[in-house]
């Protein structure tokens, strides 16, 4: 199955079920009855008491009963359907997290799937081996092959896109070129870190592909030319391959670094991806702070921070316009030579979720400005209609919204009125399956794609475990 392989426009009917995976979800034909759509408890891909402790607490804290359902439903959906693997390799826990519907792991979505529980894994010593079974595996994966963006869960079984024109090997299920693949597994191991305590996440293994990050971020800075990378893929979407033989659009080499990939999957339109090399900043950022306090390393930490310091410098000069009406804004795509992109994607990183991932302080002048322009009809990816508004992307098309991109704003938002839109907005979108989805029509929220997405699943649990830590009352 092709990733995001949803016709976008089937209608879903209103009476029946929708497939999830190894369940089969009910609903209703005007009201749902909020019965739970998880799996039975033998059914469970992955049971954690911690996780259904705080689930239990949280929903008696919501008095709106359709959240509370939808809650209950979305937070533990990675946990309960996408642990694919969970057990040990060389003598080290070692989990797969699949994406939901496709059955394979991006290094991506596996670390935002899992990233919600973080806070519980203390609680929970078996939710604990799964993180570090997770960050174990992803730096494995890394090691296959630095410029995959997504691994199948047998490390020697083909995949489907072999015919891809690129260097395609055993293990990888697809070979886009996407900077935050890199950084997400960093994010990951020093959450963790920060988390617990636990040190022995970081081991030689993990080193050397710490060693690769720097060295395949710095191959793609392109000082010294295309590099080893190229991609090319038969096919009748655009977005799937890349111009000039594979090697993307051209750059001007500045010391910003290429992603030939946006997190979407899609190919970049001009190369420097600006929120994903911010996104890099902050991942070596943490790797310096893992590299001196853990690993005493200091040709790491040297290594680290030298690129930081340079990608810093880059973004500083070019990801930076002036555009007429929301004053000082960032791109979202610049290429070195003066052109850029004016316009934000739902998937994450994206300009709207840069202080969800440290990269900006969320009152910065300058992204409250860039905010402005990402939710509003100037950004020629924000779509406003009938069933309600958010940003969606060039991934399925025009006039689809991506809960993601309505979830992120609220997780962003300081302001409550703008946080109550967002719910509400995820309320009557949810088509009464009472789980998100991957997008839907801006004038028909029945028609979706993707019913069975992790990510946005335990996303819009994450939202609501932050709202009831920060601003419980929105909740009450």
């Amino acid at each position: 199955m092709r990733r995001r392989d949803f016709l976008k426009n089937t209608s879903v009917a209103f009476v029946g079920t929708v497939a999830l995976g190894n369940l089969n979800v009910a609903y209703g034909s005007s009201q749902a009855t909020f019965l739970s759509k998880r799996p039975k408890k033998e059914d469970r891909k992955f049971r954690s008491e911690a996780v259904d402790k705080l689930i239990a607490k949280v929903k008696k804290q919501i008095n709106d009963p359709e959240l509370a359902w939808m809650f209950e439903n979305c937070y533990p959906n990675t946990l309960d359907t996408t642990v694919e693997v969970f057990g040990e390799r060389d003598g080290k826990p070692d989990t797969v997290i699949i994406t939901g519907d496709i059955p394979a792991m991006w290094l991506r979505d596996s670390t935002a799937q899992v990233w919600p529980y973080l806070p519980l894994v203390n609680q929970d010593v078996k939710l604990k081996r799964l993180v570090r079974g997770l960050i174990h595996r992803q730096s494995y994966c890394i090691l296959i092959d630095p410029y995959a963006n997504a691994f199948e869960v047998d490390p020697t079984k083909a995949s489907m896109w072999g015919s891809d024109f690129t260097t395609m090997k055993p293990g990888l299920h697809e070979r886009k070129w996407e900077i935050d693949s890199l950084c997400y597994p960093i994010r990951l191991a020093y959450g963790y870190w920060k988390e617990t305590g636990d040190r022995s996440v970081f081991d030689d293994e993990w080193k050397s592909a710490m060693q690769t990050v720097i060295k395949t971020f710095r191959e793609q800075q392109r000082k010294d030319g295309v590099g080893p990378y190229s991609f090319m893929r038969k096919t009748q979407k655009q977005e799937d391959t890349l111009p000039n033989w594979g090697a993307g659009a051209p750059i001007k080499p500045v010391g910003l670094i290429v992603s030939s990939f946006r997190p979407s999957d899609d190919a970049t339109l001009f190369p420097f991806l600006i929120p994903s090399n911010y996104f890099a900043v902050t991942s070596l950022k943490q790797l310096e702070e893992i590299a001196q306090e853990v690993l005493s390393d200091k040709e790491l930490l040297g290594a680290a921070k030298s690129l930081r310091e340079e990608v810093e410098v880059a973004l500083g000069q070019y990801a930076r316009v002036n555009h007429a009406k929301y004053g000082e804004v960032l791109a979202y795509e610049v290429d070195g030579f003066g052109n850029r992109v004016l316009m934000d994607d739902a998937n994450v990183p994206n300009l709207l979720a840069l202080p969800y991932l440290d990269s900006i302080d969320v009152k910065d002048l300058l992204y409250q400005q860039t905010r402005q322009l990402v939710l509003s009809e100037d950004n020629p990816y924000f779509f406003r209609g009938k069933a309600g508004e958010g940003v969606g992307g060039p991934h399925v098309g025009l006039d689809y919204i991506w809960p993601m991109s309505i979830i992120m704003r609220g997780m962003t938002s300081i302001d409550d009125n703008e946080i109550r839109k967002c719910l509400q907005l995820l309320k009557t979108t949810h088509a009464d399956t009472g789980f998100m989805h991957e997008s839907f029509h801006k004038d028909d929220a029945s028609k979706f794609t993707r019913s069975w997405f992790a990510w946005a699943n335990t996303l819009f649990g994450e939202l609501i475990l932050k709202i009831h830590k920060e601003r419980s009352y929105l909740l009450s």
